[in-house]
């Protein structure tokens, strides 16, 4: 069987049926209420954000979403957040800190919009200050890149001690299409682009820009989201009980330096 290009891998984590982090969110945890609102704008729905439970562990969800259809995705922005979205995200993140609770973050975005409002509200601030602001979070934190994890977008909420991407997504500073349109002014070249960005889980393992690849099952995750779905649930509980066994100030400490070092 032939290898699997990274552009290959790059259409794959693009795929319109590919399972997204709701279909996950409600197949991994018993319960979970979607909280809304940065109290400074809106709700932005290119971030879901909310309280779950997996037993009698609590969780807080911060999860990119992209939409099915054209109607779905006008709602969720593409998947592309505004400000306004980190800035929700920062809230409930900062709200697990205070009482506790492990925070789970799942990664699918093309990047963070670059419209013209959003930069007019802190597009780059508010990035930066989620950088910022995780690195020093009290609560064990794990990032899991589900689909599609480019630019700043996904870094900002990526900040984690612990990151798990699935086989068949993407990580990286920009899309492809991008890069190729920097590098040789022709975003037909994406292909050619995929192949030298390192951006595939593979890859980034062994870069050490991430810290586990997660198998999907036979043909990729969208031919069975449950199986999928109780295999991250696995990954999660096992992380977060080895992450709970530090000391917090050593866990920031770790988490500091591993982002320090890549």
């Amino acid at each position: 069987m032939s290898k699997v290009t990274a552009w290959e891998k790059v259409k794959i984590a693009r795929e319109p049926d590919r399972p997204t982090a709701l279909d996950y969110i409600e197949n991994i945890f018993d319960d979970f209420i979607e909280l809304h609102g940065d109290r400074y704008f809106k709700d932005d729905k290119s971030i879901v954000c909310g309280l779950g439970n997996i037993g009698k562990q609590n969780y807080t969800i911060v999860a990119e979403q992209k939409g099915r259809n054209t109607k779905e995705n006008i709602e969720r922005n593409f998947g592309m957040p505004n400000p306004e979205a980190y800035r929700k995200a920062l809230r409930f993140m900062k709200q697990a800190e205070k009482f506790k609770r492990p925070i789970i973050t799942f990664i699918d975005t093309k990047g963070a919009y670059p419209g013209l409002g959003a930069e007019e509200r802190g597009q780059g601030e508010a990035i930066a200050r989620n950088l910022m602001e995780m690195s020093d979070l009290k609560v064990p934190i794990i990032a899991i890149v589900i689909g599609e994890g480019s630019s700043g977008g996904a870094l900002a909420i990526g900040v984690g001690d612990r990151i798990l991407m699935l086989e068949n997504a993407v990580y990286s500073i920009l899309s492809p299409e991008g890069y190729a349109s920097i590098l040789w002014k022709d975003s037909s070249r994406a292909e050619e682009a995929a192949e030298k960005m390192k951006l595939t889980a593979e890859d980034l393992l062994d870069l050490g820009v991430i810290d586990e690849v997660i198998k999907e099952p036979k043909g990729n995750a969208k031919q069975d989201v449950e199986k999928m779905s109780n295999i991250i649930k696995k990954k999660i509980i096992e992380n977060i009980k080895e992450l709970k066994k530090l000391d917090i100030d050593e866990l920031t400490e770790r988490r500091y330096k591993k982002f320090r070092n890549m």
